[in-house]
């Protein structure tokens, strides 16, 4: 990354972050010119008209003066005409996709960010894109209002349920770049993180090539079920070690008797873990809440099988 930034904004990493800079830097020196002007100028009033003992200086009668009313009319509106046409090309911008995009399916749910690609690869937290490619995101959100923000891309955009949103932009530098959640959507917002990583276009379809082939082939289960663990980002609601988070730890899990909302009672087996996986709303445990997202289009059939053989490993 060749760009270092300067004191208030990350580095600009995206073909369209210099605009959203200069349009920034522009109202900011514009802004704080006036605000040294106003304060100057009511200093100089303050010190010029004080009351000096016993003698009052009082103002001329003066009824208007059309050239100062005339400049305190036509300066701000030209000010603000420049500002208007700048934001509004800089809108367009931002908002038309290029025709030659490629577009990256983007759900937000409770504490994370899934990203589907039109090969029907898919990942968790970490999107990977080609440097130099227009990418169109298309957004939506499975609970709560979210909002995708990307400070070294300039772009920030709501993601919404029940609608679609989106955003675009075109990496210039091959990097990896924060990817947070700039709208508080629950107790874990905070650790709601992500990363953008920008590859090569020889190592992005390296990556889709070895994305589409089976995932943790040659693996044992519950090896990979524990890399699926931190990858799918279950620690941020079940601990390993007993401790009681979002919700119940695996630690002993496997074995133990669930009591639910409802009252009613089940021995955690096999097929009790897959579909608190796949249905997770079916059977809520007594002591928490409904808050955990369903993975049915997220986990492939034997990373299924995986996490249930982690979670069996992990004795009392």
């Amino acid at each position: 990354m060749n760009n270092q930034g300067t004191f208030m904004m990350p580095p600009a990493e995206s073909t369209l972050a210099h605009e959203v800079d200069a349009l920034y830097y522009f109202i900011y020196y514009v802004s704080l010119f006036f605000f040294v002007l106003i304060v100057a100028c009511s200093l100089y009033f303050v010190l010029r008209f004080r009351r000096k003992g016993k003698q009052v200086e009082r103002t001329p009668d003066i009824s208007h003066n059309t050239f100062l009313e005339i400049l305190w009319t036509v300066v701000p509106t030209v000010i603000l005409a420049i500002i208007f046409v700048w934001g509004f090309r800089g809108y367009l911008k931002l908002t038309i996709v290029p025709k030659d995009a490629l577009q990256i399916k983007v759900t937000g749910q409770r504490w994370f960010w899934s990203f589907d690609y039109p090969e029907g690869v898919n990942s968790l937290n970490d999107m990977v894109v080609p440097v130099g490619k227009p990418i169109a995101l298309l957004m939506s959100s499975q609970d709560v209002i979210h909002s995708f923000f990307v400070p070294a891309f300039r772009i920030k955009q709501d993601v919404l349920p029940n609608r679609y949103t989106q955003a675009w932009f075109e990496a210039k530098n091959v990097g990896e770049y924060d990817l947070l959640c700039a709208e508080f959507c629950g107790t874990q917002h905070s650790s709601m993180l992500g990363k953008v990583r920008v590859v090569s276009t020889q190592d992005y379809n390296r990556w889709l090539e070895e994305a589409v082939g089976s995932l943790g082939a040659g693996m044992p289960l519950k090896d990979l079920g524990e890399k699926l663990y931190t990858s799918k980002q279950c620690f941020t609601c079940h601990s390993l070690d007993g401790t009681k988070i979002q919700g119940p730890s695996f630690k002993g899990r496997f074995g133990s008797e669930a009591v639910f909302t409802d009252g009613s009672k089940r021995t955690v087996d096999e097929n009790y873990l897959r579909e608190s996986i796949l249905n997770p709303q079916a059977k809520v445990v007594a002591g928490y809440l409904p808050v955990m997202p369903t993975y049915q289009s997220l986990l492939k059939e034997r990373e299924v099988d995986a996490l249930v053989e982690f979670i069996k490993s992990l004795k009392p």
